[in-house]
């Protein structure tokens, strides 16, 4: 049996040391050690360790924290999807559930409130909010795993230099901009889809979640909060009024009752969810440019292919491996590896 001693994180006032072991697969914090070897007491180097899951919208960034957290490595989430950060609307902005949770904590997920004062959860307020959960999960001889797709949000949290004021991704900004000086040390998931493979699961998602509840909930908030043409803050474009689903089916809510037919209404929907579909094949289309942008800049991402995996989800019966077992060995298992080797550097 081989065991493993390192720092995994470092203050001026405490070490904390992780354990691996080969037998049980997980790692265990030891605490108060009273030695450490070869330890660097002075370094500007960053010293919190967190591991980021990036990937595009449905890409199965969630799945893959989960099977991380409770199989692996003790851990924690912060969400960092800036729709979900917003409480409501879970079906529609595609909340984890707690039963998929599996009993993970979960940070910044459903908090948000917008009040007249506050009406944006901005990437300013995420670095702060985010820094601060961080810490405490640390401080907790957990691991912190950053998990969502807004790539906006993460380079708000890592970025050493942030500039609120400048978008790094507006695409007439020179890469060079993107700062490669980060505030944490970073192990960097990128889980990656076909995008034709992809597409077809969004567009499969969409009707998934409209069988679900979407409509129901929409209508529900619709009936609530009103229509997007009202001076309210629950009622502006903001929050959750931009995510997917919400501008697309305030059309439908704000025409049905007038249709003549219920061939009318039946096409007033159809259109709806059509573009709702492309609506979220365009937002993933977004995420994967501004990750590769990051990554042209020098991030240092490391792409897990879940292609095959989600080919198999969608046509079991023309894949001889079952999906969950593509899961495992072509992501699963490959990002155990990353992380493993990265807390163990």
């Amino acid at each position: 049996m081989r065991r493993l001693l390192l720092s995994f994180v470092s203050t001026t006032h405490h070490c904390r040391l992780l354990h691996y072991s080969d037998n049980s697969k997980s790692f265990k914090f030891f605490q108060n050690p009273k030695w450490v070897r070869n330890m660097v007491t002075r370094t500007v180097a960053p010293t919190k360790k967190i591991v980021v899951v990036m990937g595009a919208t449905g890409s199965g960034k969630s799945k893959l924290s989960i099977d991380l957290a409770t199989r692996f490595f003790p851990s924690e989430i912060i969400n960092s999807d800036k729709i979900q950060i917003s409480r409501g609307l879970d079906i529609t902005t595609n909340k984890i559930s707690m039963p998929e949770r599996r009993g993970v904590v979960h940070h910044l997920l459903g908090e948000f409130s917008p009040s007249e004062s506050h009406p944006e959860f901005s990437p300013s307020d995420f670095r702060s909010e985010a820094d601060n959960r961080i810490s405490d999960i640390i401080n907790r001889r957990k691991l912190p795993l950053i998990v969502g797709g807004s790539n906006s949000f993460i380079y708000a949290l890592l970025s050493n230099r942030f500039n609120p004021g400048l978008d790094v991704f507006e695409e007439s900004n020179p890469v060079h901009w993107v700062s490669k000086e980060l505030r944490y040390r970073c192990c960097f998931i990128w889980v990656d889809v076909l995008t034709p493979v992809l597409n077809q699961y969004l567009f499969k998602r969409v009707d998934e979640m409209m069988n679900s509840g979407m409509f129901e909930e929409l209508e529900e908030f619709f009936e609530k909060n009103g229509f997007s043409d009202s001076n309210s803050v629950s009622r502006n474009n903001s929050g959750l009024r931009k995510a997917i689903g919400v501008p697309e089916m305030e059309g439908y809510f704000r025409k049905y009752k007038n249709c003549a037919t219920a061939q009318e209404k039946c096409r007033l929907h159809e259109e709806a969810v059509t573009e709702i579909k492309e609506n979220t094949r365009q937002l993933a289309e977004k995420q994967m440019w501004k990750i590769h942008r990051l990554r042209e800049a020098g991030w240092d991402l490391q792409r897990v292919d879940a292609t095959e995996a989600f080919r198999a989800s969608m046509s079991p019966e023309n894949s001889k491996i079952p999906a969950t077992e593509i899961w495992e060995r072509q992501v699963v298992i490959p990002s155990m590896k990353i992380v493993k080797h990265f807390l163990l550097e």
